[in-house]
């Protein structure tokens, strides 16, 4: 059986290698994505939002650093920070809701400074 930490493992080892597909492939069809300014449903929904960070993080000088990670049953925390040739993530974090070895729900916020 896939537990959530498998899910999240996966989850952000495809995120690391740019891996579109295999992100996407982490969620249900009817998964919802929450950002601030809409939420994102479905994979199709969520596809673009993760084409905007594969870009973004594609740039030459980008780091990332996790903080914290914890996982709680079907539930997982994450906070991170990076630098991109953009863009400054102070404080970035990620909850994820996982059933049945997929996500079903996420949330995700951060503080973003724009370097230009």
């Amino acid at each position: 059986m896939t537990t959530t930490s498998d899910v999240l493992d996966q989850h952000l080892k495809c995120f690391s290698e740019n891996d579109l597909d295999g992100v996407l492939a982490d969620y249900t069809l009817d998964a919802v994505l929450f950002v601030p300014d809409r939420p994102l449903k479905g994979p199709d929904a969520i596809k673009p939002f993760f084409q905007a960070f594969f870009a973004e993080f594609a740039k030459p000088g980008a780091s990332f650093s996790m903080h914290q990670r914890y996982v709680e049953g079907d539930y997982a925390y994450i906070l991170w920070s990076a630098e991109t040739a953009d863009n400054s993530y102070e404080a970035a974090t990620d909850t994820f809701v996982v059933q049945n070895g997929k996500i079903v729900a996420q949330s995700f916020a951060a503080r973003v400074t724009p370097k230009r």
